[in-house]
């Protein structure tokens, strides 16, 4: 008699993807947990190493150290190259193929440049570690020559930031950068004071925060203007290179542009051989399995879930979360041949800092901003952290910045110099 246990696979150990399996970690299956990094990370706070807040591993925890107590857990570090749903086995470029009774696909998603890929090159988005520390290399390279450029107008170039795209990450990214170049950083330079730096926040939209009610919107934008962000909004970037941004007919200047405007799903569906929806998304039933699949669900940024009143989910922490538990017990249900339910999202809130001891709060029927509303996210974000060491760490280096306006994690490290700058006679 056959006494193999249901073997899981998941791939991708994001939000979802680390939900699902410690869901099942104490159930009577076998999982394989692969993903191409070796830790997890916490996107949220990404942007906090862009900008010298905090280090990689304030918000990264290696995989393995987090299910280490599950002995039905198994890591794998590699990357998907394909699916066979009629084999039922996921090819992977290192190892041999990993065959599955059920599949959950949480491979998250990357930035998405609207159709012009070479942008990338000269605006880098924030997915991952290596992109952050990329970003956090540009700006305080541009820093660090602004401070012996003896030429205005590449001085003015260096100085000046931008930052694509008026949602959370864009928000939080251009608050954090303005606090740095301004606040933090004019402290220790001679010739950086704090009215030097230019940071510009440019969105194809009428106004910040979509996702959010007008009213927090209104009072995003007042406290980006506060910090000194200057807001091109309903503007639509034409072109970008390494010496700036190009809107309508007219350039801006800069060295530094961060891409915060639009994701990408993973390929998953081209895994599945399946038509990708909005993003390169997979659509997915109510209870998650991907349409024609019973066996395999997708989750988080990878799945288009549709919520009770038939708006599409967003691609954050909580509905990934959410989504994670709901699968693992779905699957546990099927296995037990019982009947399982649909997936409802709750939704706790919806936050989005805007530098320091500012914040809004969205919680459906009330709205919170400014000081009371920074706390409850900061409360928040210690909490979704991975494991105590990482909340104790980020605890303490948001307080000392807060006493001290000082960033630690000033590191220029993978690059000996600044990209040169081109300055072009039709700057905005």
């Amino acid at each position: 008699m056959d006494q193999r246990r249901p073997h899981i696979v998941i791939l991708g150990a994001g939000f979802g993807g680390l939900n699902t399996a410690l869901t099942l970690a104490k159930d009577n299956v076998d999982v394989t947990l692969i993903d191409r990094q070796n830790h997890h990370l916490f996107q949220p706070l990404l942007y906090q190493v862009a900008t010298a807040t905090l280090s990689p591993a304030d918000i990264a925890a290696p995989i393995r150290s987090i299910v280490r107590k599950h002995k039905n857990i198994r890591v794998l570090l590699d990357t998907v190259k394909g699916i066979s749903s009629t084999t039922k086995t996921v090819a992977l470029q290192h190892c041999n193929s990993v065959s599955y009774d059920y599949l959950v696909i949480a491979t998250g998603a990357r930035h998405s440049y609207l159709g012009n890929d070479m942008w990338e090159d000269f605006a880098p988005g924030l997915k991952t570690i290596d992109d952050a520390t990329k970003v956090r290399r540009e700006v305080l390279l541009a820093l660090e020559y602004a401070e012996i450029e003896t030429d205005q107008m590449r001085r003015d170039a260096l100085l000046t930031f931008i930052v694509i795209g008026g949602g959370p990450t864009g928000v939080e990214m251009a608050g954090a950068i303005a606090e740095l170049a301004r606040t933090s950083v004019s402290m220790d330079f001679r010739s950086i004071t704090p009215h030097c730096s230019r940071i510009i926040l440019i969105d194809s939209g009428d106004r910040l925060l979509k996702s959010f009610p007008a009213s927090l919107s209104v009072k995003a934008k007042d406290s980006l203007e506060a910090l000194g962000v200057e807001m091109y909004l309903g503007r639509r970037i034409s072109e970008v290179q390494d010496h700036g941004v190009k809107i309508g007919d007219k350039w801006v200047m800069a060295q530094t542009v961060v891409w915060a405007a639009g994701v990408q799903a993973s390929p998953a569906a081209l895994w599945l051989g399946v038509n990708p929806v909005q993003g390169g998304r997979v659509a997915v039933a109510s209870d998650l399995s991907v349409a024609g699949f019973s066996d395999v669900f997708a989750i988080g940024d990878t799945a288009s879930c549709a919520d009770v009143d038939g708006q599409i989910l967003p691609g954050v922490a909580p509905v990934a979360k959410q989504q994670g538990r709901h699968v693992a017990k779905t699957i546990m249900a099927r296995i037990a041949g019982k009947p399982s339910a649909d997936f409802r999202y709750r939704n706790y809130g919806n936050m989005a800092t805007i530098g320091r001891k500012r914040a809004v709060a969205d919680f459906g029927r009330f709205q919170i901003a400014g000081f009371p509303a920074w706390i409850l996210w900061c409360t928040v974000h210690i909490l979704f952290l991975s494991n105590y060491r990482n909340r104790l760490i980020v605890g303490m280096h948001w307080f000392w910045n807060y006493v001290t306006f000082e960033r630690n994690a000033r590191l220029i490290t993978g690059a000996s110099g600044a990209k040169a700058i081109t300055i072009l006679p039709h700057d905005m």
